[in-house]
């Protein structure tokens, strides 16, 4: 399986606090299905989704011609985007079908991904006891990636909607 490239990366806060914020790596579902076109093809990768005691999983199935049989691989989701119009489900579905993704080994690098700490401006807001960016819509991209030979990142570079450095790492 082909490693992400960076426009294929997102970047969402994680965690806020007084000396900047925790960023994380991820991949959408959207990315999933390009890869697995690009892959197998349009007609050789299928999905399918079973409720299991109350949890939400997605299996994804590849066609394995040799063996003349599919091959699946499942994995759960977990309800999202809590926004009063439904969307849990289908942030649940979208997450089932990401962490089936990782089984068949899309974006497994993402797991080697360096402690990404990013010092940015935040502030503290009393009414809700929590700290925030100072500016709300702070978006972060990846701007370059890199892989070893073991396929693990060795190198980021985080960069704002201003293309501002955030986050520059090597591992060594």
């Amino acid at each position: 399986m082909r490693k992400l490239k960076a426009n294929e990366i997102e970047v969402k806060v994680k965690k806020v606090n007084d000396k900047g914020c925790l960023l994380l790596l991820y991949k959408t579902a959207r990315v999933d299905m390009q890869i697995l076109d690009e892959t197998y093809g349009q007609e050789n990768w299928q999905c399918d989704y079973k409720t299991i005691n109350g949890v939400l999983y997605c299996g994804i199935g590849v066609w394995n011609d040799p063996a003349k049989t599919w091959v699946w691989k499942w994995d759960c989701g977990i309800e999202s985007r809590a926004d009063e119009d439904g969307n849990e489900k289908k942030g649940e579905a979208s997450d089932a079908f990401k962490r089936a993704g990782f089984k068949i080994g899309i974006g497994r690098e993402l797991y080697t991904a360096p402690f990404i700490w990013a010092k940015v401006e935040t502030v503290y807001l009393k009414e809700s006891n929590k700290w925030v960016l100072k500016n709300p819509f702070q978006k972060f991209f990846v701007d370059s990636i890199e892989y070893n030979d073991a396929g693990e990142i060795s190198y980021l570079l985080i960069v704002d909607e201003k293309g501002n450095k955030i986050y520059s790492g090597r591992k060594q």
